[in-house]
């Protein structure tokens, strides 16, 4: 080996005759290293995209991960405390450790160009990433023995494709402040000139969009509610309604001839039962007179004619069961690509699983991985992520059942990561289970009065819901009313009698 940091010997191997060497770049490491080690500031600029795995030489790799250590605990990296480390690593052996790192100091002129050294040794690494996932790709499909079908290797494929693109990623960083509030100032200007209406997606429930102003574009918003509250009539209503309206713009007009486009991953109902329920409630025939086929010819006319509204709104279904965080982010991000989608409902996020291995055995730590990777998902694809809950039973032991942040099940991370809360509550649906019976002491006068108040509040229960918004970052919480239309599995206005269809 020669003494100069310039014809360090590689352990990789040299290239020969039908040898391909995976891209690198010996001569930018040592020069970022070199830089790093006469001013430790070139970390500063490089430690948020660049990693010690990046580095193509081991060496190398060794080196940037003890200046990264030592620098983190406020210490100086340079060849003199670097030495301990690496006078008797076998490594640097050969090169005489502490004389290769004070070349490597020497070699270096300035840190004016680090960040260009790292974000090439970066791009570089990202390189050889793609190749290591390609050559495991062939080897998979050639491999006759393999479990994995053809259509697993390729969402596998895409998850470690989006793994490879977010380790050490390269962009984002401090924006400066003025060029912030511009963007800003721009979302007020397009809000007032939308008359300080609707500003996100709609849901067409007009109670519920005075409230949120429309579901917001990068919120996660949480949907709960114990079971037959009706959260998921409540999740497609807004997603069939949504996928009615037009993108605004900024002008407070159409701007774009598209409706917005909505993703549904139902992990508990089949797309055929969520589409039953939809053509249901557009057709305003019963869903169990559909399902029967219990139809007059009227009624069928009308079923054709739903079946083609709801066939024009740019909806899209994924009924794959026990989908991982990981696939739903890889799917969400094809969807959003190729259909350019507004908003995305996920039926219901206990359903969904994790990926991390920090996460296996702890439920509370796989929820809080989902609701990160949901939130995650909203910012990234710029959309708003709607996602249904599960209460925990402790609703059910109360004397008031109505919900309460405190009982969302199984991790404090729901509220915490989830931007809007709100609760289903139908009162109709615990009145009718509350029904008074004579008690044997009891004379006729005093049951009377109890059967009468419990018929009053039932009849003013019959057919209402209150969502409850329990939590919303950025705007007022509440309760809205409105009418639920069981047999059609939806959601209307309160001011639309919901009787005439009981």
């Amino acid at each position: 080996m020669a003494d100069t940091p310039g014809t360090l010997v590689t352990t990789r191997p040299a290239p020969d005759a039908g040898f391909r060497v995976q891209p690198h770049n010996i001569e930018a490491e040592q020069a970022l290293l070199g830089a790093i080690m006469i001013n430790n500031e070139a970390y500063n600029r490089v430690a948020d995209f660049l990693l010690a795995e990046h580095f193509y030489e081991p060496v190398h790799s060794r080196i940037f991960e003890v200046c990264a250590r030592l620098i983190s605990q406020g210490q100086l990296a340079d060849p003199v405390t670097l030495r301990m480390w690496f006078d008797e690593d076998p490594a640097l052996r050969e090169v005489e450790g502490a004389r290769y790192l004070r070349d490597l100091a020497i070699a270096a002129e300035t840190i004016v160009n680090a960040q260009d050294y790292a974000r090439l040794i970066h791009d570089l690494a990202l390189k050889r990433g793609l190749i290591a996932i390609g050559e495991e790709i062939v080897t998979t499909a050639f491999d006759p023995e393999t479990a994995e079908g053809a259509a697993q290797q390729v969402e596998q494929a895409e998850q470690r494709l989006y793994a490879l693109a977010q380790e050490g990623v390269a962009d984002g960083g401090f924006r400066e402040f003025p060029a912030v509030l511009s963007t800003t100032i721009g979302l007020v200007e397009s809000a007032f000139r939308q008359s300080g209406q609707i500003t996100g997606v709609p849901t067409l429930l007009t109670d519920l969009d005075e409230k949120l102003g429309g579901l917001q574009a990068s919120d996660l918003v949480i949907l709960a509610g114990r079971p037959s509250m009706g959260k998921t009539a409540l999740a497609i209503t807004i997603g069939a309604n949504a996928a009615t309206c037009k993108a605004m713009g900024a002008a407070g007009k159409d701007s774009k001839t598209e409706k917005f486009g909505v993703g549904v991953f139902s992990l508990e109902m089949s797309a055929e039962q969520l589409a039953m329920r939809l053509l249901s409630g557009e057709a305003d025939i019963g869903s169990d007179d559909l399902r029967r086929g219990k139809l007059k010819d009227d009624d069928f006319h009308r079923v054709v004619a739903a079946s083609q509204r709801l066939a024009a709104r740019p909806l899209f279904i994924d009924d794959t069961p026990a989908l991982s965080i990981a696939a739903l982010r890889t799917r969400a991000r094809r969807l959003k690509r190729r259909h350019g989608i507004g908003l995305i409902v996920v039926d219901y996020l206990q359903l969904l699983r994790g990926t991390s291995r920090q996460s296996e055995g702890s439920r509370v730590q796989e929820i809080g991985e989902i609701t990160q990777g949901l939130k995650a998902i909203a910012k990234e694809l710029n959309v708003p992520v709607l996602a249904l809950s599960q209460l925990s039973r402790a609703v059910e032991q109360r004397e008031d059942k109505r919900p309460q942040l405190s009982d969302l099940r199984e991790s404090g991370s729901i509220e915490q990561d989830a931007d809007v809360v709100m609760f289903v509550y139908r009162d109709e649906y615990y009145m009718e289970r509350a029904e008074p019976k004579q008690r044997p002491e009891e004379n006729a006068d005093r049951f009377r009065e109890r059967y009468e108040a419990w018929a009053k509040r039932f009849e003013e229960s019959r057919g209402m819901a209150d969502v409850i918004i329990a939590k919303q970052r950025n705007g007022p919480i509440g309760n809205v009313r409105m009418a639920f239309q069981g047999s059609r599995g939806r959601f209307v206005n309160a001011e639309t009698h919901p009787y005439d269809v009981y």
